[in-house]
């Protein structure tokens, strides 16, 4: 029934609705089957371009609500068609550079093709958990509080719920495409401050599931109202949007968490721009040699601390000493250690390392916590090589995951690390600041995905970063593009595509967590372990109610 539109005991008596009529109505799916696809396939592609390339941001709160409304009053099964086709919108278009990862190879589309299918098959199978929060929760109270507050919650819940089952699993996830991590130049980003992008993804949610039910609100009073009071009518329709019109005023002004000035650190980043990509024909150290090249003018540059980019030498330095003895005498030169990263074999092991490279040789080193499977690795060979024995015999060595602390301590301030796709994981970051990383350095090969929009989603992921843990954040691609990112966010330096460069920048140091590195782990736990139970306890108590009518598909 509808109880508490307004206050005042006259309008609680006036708009009100049976307990069958209100039954029906909650079942009652929103569309037809065939507009419902429609709207979750519009949905999907507008998701996509709320991320770079277009970066049209305000696409993403025309998206949610497109998605949500397909899947209200759905089936289970209607629900899961739904969500694949809203999820084939989104993945197909948004990992096209994956097809690009193998070059020239007549098979070059299969890595795209299994990655964004195998994205749409998990979003779909999740999808449903959507549908039963408007199902369940309605029926166990159907009061205003209740479908203007808790409802837009708990589908928020399990929108959040479905993203960190893609972002951990399966072999430990792909958390590319959050919806949290499309704000990265909103107004709204430093919300990420506060409650990390998982939380910053829950608001966002919440605010369009509020404004879908604020609509359905308003046309349920305007139909079940006793008598014609256009005056009552109207502040029940005004009421209905009080909540959401509160939360996105608190989303757009909550200022940034703030963290302490820790004074500056002068860095030298250097995009060599050498044939680093997976189908590049190169020579031996050729790309060692295009990232000299590009740091010569730091022999006369005073820097604190010189970065290269993941790959940019080609050779084990931990066990190559001639390379090992090039690489000292260029910190020599430089007056400065490099964080460089390359290939490192460790017994049987091999591993995607980064090292803090001194005069006097490496220093520190930091492997990468998740190399992609099936670009860096092959998990369970023996079933691929059954299924595509050719594209899994071209990769014939593996990473193994690293454990070590991804920070690097040079004596004026501590510089927190993310290799590449590491930087998507919030385990890494989170990690780093707990290690007392003052600044962050990311550390990527673009090479194989020249001309994509990979480089610029993982760009504004680098930006994100930099807001959500208040640090400065140098994020450094072998052939672009590369930037400096300051502690909000702000673009301070960058270099294009294709072009060997060097940015020497002077940096802000900050100390302290911000709440959103403290809190995050804690939300993302809440976010999954408070949906599913929700949903669980609410499914058992339902079942004693009266069924409502059959859904349609």
């Amino acid at each position: 029934m509808v109880h508490n539109v307004i206050p005042g005991r006259t309008t609680r008596a006036r708009v009100r609705a049976s307990a069958g009529t209100a039954a029906t109505y909650l079942a009652r799916p929103l569309v037809p089957l065939w507009a419902a696809l429609a709207l979750a396939i519009a949905g999907g592609f507008a998701l996509d371009a709320a991320f770079p390339s277009l970066g049209w941001w305000p696409l993403a709160f025309v998206a949610v609500p497109l998605a949500l409304v397909s899947l209200v009053g759905r089936s289970l099964w209607g629900s899961v068609l739904v969500g694949a086709a809203f999820g084939a919108a989104f993945y197909f278009p948004h990992v096209s550079w994956a097809s690009q990862f193998l070059g020239d190879d007549p098979l070059g589309w299969v890595p795209w093709v299994a990655l964004a299918a195998a994205e749409t098959l998990l979003l779909a199978v999740f999808s449903p958990l959507v549908t039963l929060a408007y199902r369940w929760l309605p029926r166990w109270r159907d009061t205003a509080t209740v479908r203007l507050v808790a409802l837009p919650a708990l589908v928020a819940g399990a929108w959040a719920a479905r993203e960190l089952v893609l972002g951990s699993w399966p072999y430990g996830g792909f958390p590319w495409g959050r919806i949290g991590m499309s704000q990265s130049e909103s107004p709204i980003a430093p919300v990420a401050s506060w409650l990390g992008v998982s939380g910053l993804g829950f608001l966002m949610v919440a605010l369009c599931a509020g404004a879908v039910e604020a609509v359905r609100w308003a046309v349920r009073v305007q139909r079940e109202r006793v008598e014609h009071d256009d005056r009552e009518v109207a502040a029940a329709r005004w009421w209905g949007a009080l909540p959401v019109g509160l939360l996105a005023v608190v989303m757009v002004v909550v200022p940034q968490f703030p963290t302490a000035d820790a004074g500056t650190l002068r860095v030298g980043a250097v995009q060599g721009n050498g044939p680093a990509a997976y189908a590049d024909q190169r020579a031996p150290l050729e790309v060692l040699r295009s990232q000299l090249d590009a740091s010569a003018p730091l022999e006369s540059e005073r820097v604190d601390v010189v970065v290269w980019p993941e790959g940019g030498v080609d050779s084990d330095p931990a066990s190559n000493a001639a390379t090992a003895r090039t690489l000292s005498a260029a910190a020599d030169a430089y007056g400065a250690p490099i964080v460089l990263n390359a290939a490192s074999e460790v017994g049987d092991l091999v591993y995607n390392t980064s090292f803090l490279w001194t005069a006097d040789g490496s220093a520190a080193t930091h492997a990468k916590r998740h190399p992609v499977p099936f670009g860096e690795y092959i998990p369970d060979r023996w079933l691929y090589s059954a299924i595509v024995p050719d594209l899994v015999g071209l990769i014939s060595r593996g990473y193994t995951p690293g454990d070590d602390s991804p920070a690097f301590d040079f004596g004026r301030a501590r510089a927190g690390l993310a290799i590449c796709f590491d930087v998507a994981f919030d385990d890494v970051i989170q990690e780093g600041v707990r290690d007392g990383a003052q600044v962050f350095m990311f550390q990527t090969n673009n090479a194989d995905f020249r001309g994509t929009d990979e480089n610029l989603q993982q760009r504004e992921i680098a930006r994100m970063r930099a807001i959500e843990t208040g640090r400065s954040v140098v994020n450094l691609s072998t052939t672009g593009t590369s930037q400096v990112f300051a502690p909000d966010g702000t673009l301070l330096r960058t270099l294009p595509f294709d072009e060997a460069g060097l940015l020497v920048t002077d940096i802000e140091l900050r100390d302290g967590s911000t709440a959103g590195v403290v809190l995050g782990p804690w939300i993302q736990g809440l976010l999954w372990w408070g949906t599913l139970l929700s949903l669980a306890v609410l499914g058992f108590v339902t079942r004693r109610r009266v069924p409502t009518p059959d859904s349609a598909s």
